[in-house]
């Protein structure tokens, strides 16, 4: 069974830096990707960076480009999200999701509880 459990989530000022973790357990060897996405209240909730494991391939939403980083550490079995110079409008949930493709929302099988992410102004 895949469980994906997010973390590192909290309160901060525009300008600052918050680095979420999410803790892969389950998960059958083998390529696959694994990505975050955001919800802000009211609106649908979007791709921000997704990764293929087995190439260290990443992509991300061009609002978050050049100040997101996604990683992982295999030997932790955790999949990280470093942002920088966060803005208000990065406010939102955020979730961890294996299983599924690129930014294609409804791909992914596999989806972690979300951490929320504050950002004020």
């Amino acid at each position: 069974q895949v469980q994906l459990v997010e973390s590192g989530g909290g309160l901060v000022q525009a300008g600052g830096s918050l680095r979420l973790s999410c803790a892969v357990s389950g998960v059958t060897t083998g390529s696959r990707v694994m990505a975050w996405f955001r919800q802000a209240p009211g609106k649908e909730r979007e791709g921000v960076a997704v990764i293929a494991t087995n190439t260290g391939s990443t992509r991300y939403v061009g609002s978050v480009e050049g100040r997101f980083t996604i990683s992982q550490d295999n030997a932790k079995n955790t999949l990280y999200l470093q942002m920088n110079s966060l803005k208000p409008e990065d406010t939102g949930m955020y979730f961890c999701a294996t299983g599924g493709g690129g930014f294609v929302l409804r791909s992914y099988k596999n989806w972690g509880q979300g951490t929320q992410v504050t950002v004020s102004s």
